[in-house]
């Protein structure tokens, strides 16, 4: 069984990044479902079935359209992550479904490349970071309490540090 990360490049910026972002992608990816499968107990993840996600590699004035739309915040952010498992009918459809499709994560380049000058780390390692954040939340991490932040921080590092990337919540 192959999960599968769908790809889009939707801004020409991302061809230019200085590394193979659908490589990385498809890591990060692999990474992110079997480090979180060996540790959480999350049914569908064992239940044999092919995992999909929909990246797409965007810019700012898209996601700051799509922030202010499902969020309510008129400005860009550098994730977004849609998760299916927030859907009422997830637990019907991956009954009946021969595949499982966990949502869709956007990324915005400028807002990326940005923050990777202001904390002076590399455009690789913070894609990667975000890539990572995003993946969990379709999973169902969350962290809007302090307790669930700390919870999700500590995956978001240790499967970083599987990647060789250093812990980005480091001062």
């Amino acid at each position: 069984m192959n999960n599968t990360l769908n790809v889009m490049i939707d801004d020409d910026a991302w061809t230019a990044c200085g590394f193979g972002v659908a490589a990385a992608s498809e890591e990060i990816f692999a990474a992110v479902l079997s480090y979180v499968k060996t540790r959480e107990e999350i049914g569908f993840l064992n239940a044999g079935k092919k995992i999909c996600v929909n990246l797409s590699l965007s810019g700012d004035a898209e996601v700051r359209k799509l922030n202010r739309e499902f969020r309510g915040l008129d400005k860009p952010t550098n994730v977004l992550s849609f998760a299916n498992i927030d859907d009422e009918d997830f637990d019907n459809y991956i009954k009946i479904s021969s595949e499982i499709e966990l949502g869709d994560i956007i990324i915005a380049y400028e807002t990326l490349s940005r923050e990777t000058a202001e904390k002076q780390i590399s455009l690789h390692d913070h894609f990667s970071h975000l890539l990572v954040h995003g993946l969990l939340h379709l999973l169902g991490f969350d962290h809007q309490e302090d307790e669930e932040a700390e919870y999700m921080e500590d995956f978001e590092i240790n499967i970083l540090r599987q990647l060789n990337i250093s812990n980005p919540y480091q001062e």
